[in-house]
């Protein structure tokens, strides 16, 4: 429910490793309700702290953070404002500091938005597992399916 920067870390590492098998280079924006050190708090320095380990770990990776969600995803912010941030095209993977940060966002998204959600889906699980929200649409269930088979064609290639 509220990762530290060890597991935060491990979620974005998941995360990229999942995007790559579906054929999608990653550009990770680590969210926090600040921007690159604008507030001295422990949650945000826990997210900074995430994306040193992130980047010790794979340090070709666009990983950037901790910054709020319109910079992450808004090309102008990002170039105009941010000019140093090591994204070079707004983030295609959001890491949220905290499970009650994902939920509302990605649920408002949904609702306002119109954006069409898929999953969960489970990373760092010995096997290909996700859910389906009870109210799930057919179109829902379906990209889910596809995201599933792609998730086990690439661990188990041979079935």
């Amino acid at each position: 429910i509220n990762p530290d920067a060890e597991t935060l870390a491990e979620i974005a590492t998941l995360a990229v490793r999942f995007v790559r098998t579906l054929g999608i280079t990653p550009r990770v924006g680590m969210l926090s309700f600040s921007n690159f050190g604008s507030a001295n708090h422990g949650a945000s320095r826990k997210v900074a702290r995430a994306v040193s380990l992130v980047r010790a770990v794979e340090p070709d990776l666009e990983i950037d953070g901790e910054m709020q969600a319109d910079t992450a995803v808004n090309r102008h912010i990002l170039t105009n404002t941010y000019s140093f941030s090591r994204l070079t095209e707004p983030a295609n993977v959001l890491i949220f500091p905290d499970l009650g940060s994902a939920n509302a966002s990605t649920k408002l998204l949904a609702e306002l938005g119109g954006a069409d959600l898929v999953g969960p889906v489970l990373l760092g699980m010995s096997r290909p597992f996700h859910v389906l929200s009870r109210d799930s649409s057919v179109e829902q269930v379906l990209n889910l399916i596809a995201l599933a088979s792609v998730d086990a064609q690439s661990r188990f290639p041979q079935v």
